[in-house]
């Protein structure tokens, strides 16, 4: 399926806080920007694909969301991965465009926890609530306390992956957050839980954001202005929890990656930008090490040395991530990667041809890799 597939159009709403706005209103702004800049009527959308929002989980809310923008799709549903959705969902969807079951599908997502609930990223975390296990953050941090255990990982590691994402997102205005960071200042960032501090961990953020998925010869028919191949892609879950985990330092992530690299006919060595889920500084050093750019515990190393700047080795998040453009879970990772795969970031790399993506959800227990080529 290397290039059968195409991202056609993407869309989003602005970041930040929308007061007073459902989550469904914030889909159908998303898609309709996706829709406009496809250049596709929405009634020619046959397939709609929707991650349900975590701050209000609902029944039927695919149904919802295509009721208020009118479709009646052949296929679609919601899907739940965590933040691994999203790409799980554009997997979905260049399947059933194959398998002739759809032939241009939507895939969408909205929340809103900064100005609506944050239950569902707040709540206590099983049965553990009793030793003080709430929130998201112990999880993470207990992953950052072993890699800086196992590998040396050190805490200006983790703080280079905060600086280059407030870095990148000084230079998008779409970005939520857009303050620059220095290292002493990430020092001295307010402790949340050891080794994490509130520059290591991801935005509250609401918006919305959607991609268009449609066949590459579609795209071709219908004249789409800029449409981008998806070369690969891959999933790996795990089913343990943290704390019955074997080994804290690498995710099934490899498995993810490595379907995605064979899919694709292409190796680490051949991706010139990349756009790892950073809900915490941890991941993508993690990331980087299952997706074989670097040996097991080399990543935050290879941060430091070869560099993650738009010059760097393998330029990392560059329209902000979750830690500076949005904390919207992983949709946004795409949008940039198809930015810079058309070439209209506002931090391009420069003659980048192939930009790996990665969403995960839950505690690293679910992974997605999706790899884009140059648009065509």
């Amino acid at each position: 399926m290397r290039s059968t597939a195409v991202i056609a159009g993407i869309g989003h709403t602005t970041y930040g806080a929308h007061e007073g706005r459902s989550t469904v209103s914030l889909n159908v702004e998303a898609i309709r920007n996706a829709l406009v800049d496809a250049n596709v009527e929405k009634d020619a959308v046959d397939g709609l694909f929707v991650k349900f929002p975590t701050s209000a989980i609902e029944f039927t809310y695919g149904q919802k969301v295509a009721e208020a923008i009118g479709l009646q799709p052949r296929i679609g549903g919601v899907w739940d991965q965590g933040g691994a959705a999203n790409i799980g969902m554009i997997m979905f969807a260049a399947m059933a465009i194959e398998a002739g079951q759809c032939e241009i599908a939507v895939v969408s997502f909205a929340d809103n926890p900064k100005t609506g609930s944050r239950g569902g990223i707040a709540k206590a975390m099983g049965p553990d609530e009793v030793f003080g296990w709430f929130g998201a953050a112990a999880g993470y941090a207990m992953i950052a306390r072993r890699h800086m255990q196992q590998w040396g990982t050190t805490r200006d590691q983790l703080g280079a992956v905060a600086v280059n994402a407030r870095t990148n997102a000084l230079a998008n205005p779409r970005a939520q957050l857009r303050k620059p960071l220095a290292l002493g200042e990430y020092r001295a960032s307010r402790p949340i839980v050891a080794p994490l501090t509130r520059d290591d961990c991801c935005l509250v953020s609401d918006g919305g954001a959607a991609v268009v998925v449609m066949s590459a010869a579609r795209a071709r028919s219908l004249d789409v202005p800029e449409p981008v191949p998806i070369l690969g892609f891959g999933q790996g879950q795990t089913s343990w929890n943290v704390e019955q985990r074997p080994d804290l330092t690498s995710t099934m992530a490899a498995r993810a990656a490595q379907t995605a690299f064979a899919m694709a006919g292409l190796r680490p060595a051949d991706i010139d930008v990349a756009q790892l889920y950073d809900c915490f500084t941890i991941v993508p050093i993690v990331t980087l090490e299952d997706y074989g750019f670097v040996k097991p515990g080399q990543g935050g190393a290879f941060i430091e040395s070869e560099g993650i700047g738009i010059d760097g080795a393998l330029p990392l998040n560059t329209s902000g991530g979750l830690l500076s453009e949005t904390g919207m879970p992983g949709m946004q990772l795409v949008i940039e990667g198809v930015r810079q795969m058309r070439g209209t970031s506002t931090s391009q790399v420069p003659g980048a041809r192939n930009c790996i993506v990665s969403n995960q959800g839950g505690i690293m227990h679910t992974h997605a890799t999706l790899i884009l080529g140059e648009a065509r």
